[in-house]
């Protein structure tokens, strides 16, 4: 089952007097569960105190104070005003389908692998497995060195809402660096046919930038170097020997 929320639409207002300041707000919200169980409401605060509102279940404006019951009555009665809230209500309603479908369907995360110092620990190094934007909720995130599971050093945040129904996690797994040693976080969710592996890259992107670096001068310095065997023998094939003597 769907938590109970879909949208909510915040109005705010500030009235000021002399004295102080006094604050209101008005509430539009649209919940559902299921298709079929659709909640569309309208409240009105003030300092914090609910003084009317509409619930599309009981189908009327209700007052809480004496001013706002006789308020509710006269909206209650006004045609023109309950045929506009139920156009609200429609709209609504309109939307529900458009936000299931949306649900219905899995989101695949964005994962980033990436080491950090770590600070007061018995091991040197600390791997960040940063799972980003994925839906639904479920999830998990596990390490493996050289294919095979670990279960000791590893801490985990809970899984962390984005407010946009998409979610996050991050996976910390502190480590001493062995040469040659491979440390993959896997991750497995139902956008995915089968769990993914991404594996730390232990050169650092400073030395990564290094070798790109001499890569892309040594690929220059031999074009310049074809370039000037060519102009060479195009030169010496026109060039003739006289004799001197």
């Amino acid at each position: 089952m769907f938590a109970r929320s879909f949208f909510s639409l915040l109005l705010l207002f500030l009235i000021f007097s002399r004295a102080d300041a006094l604050f209101g707000y008005g509430l539009l919200r649209c919940q559902f569960t299921s298709p079929d169980d659709v909640l569309y409401m309208e409240q009105i605060f003030f300092n914090k105190v609910l003084l009317i509102d509409y619930n599309s279940t009981v189908g009327k404006y209700v007052g809480y104070t004496e001013k706002t019951r006789d308020l509710a009555d006269g909206l209650n009665k006004s045609p023109s005003f309950m045929k506009q809230v139920k156009k609200n209500e429609d709209k609504c309603k309109s939307h529900v389908s458009l936000a299931l479908d949306f649900l219905s369907k899995p989101v695949e995360p964005y994962v980033t692998v990436k080491s950090v110092d770590a600070a007061s620990s018995r091991h040197p190094g600390m791997l960040i497995c940063s799972v980003y934007d994925f839906y639904p909720k479920q999830i998990r995130v596990t390490w493996l060195r050289n294919g095979k599971e670990v279960t000791s050093d590893v801490t985990s945040t809970e899984k962390l809402s984005n407010g946009n129904w998409l979610h996050q996690i991050h996976s910390y797994l502190e480590f001493t660096p062995k040469p040659g040693e491979q440390i993959t976080c896997k991750v497995e969710h139902s956008s995915l046919t089968e769990p993914k592996l991404y594996d730390w890259d232990p050169t650092p992107h400073s030395q990564n930038n290094k070798i790109a670096i001499g890569t892309a001068g040594l690929v220059l310095g031999l074009v310049f170097l074809v370039a000037g065997l060519i102009y060479y023998k195009k030169n010496s094939a026109g060039r003739m020997l006289v004799p001197t003597g």
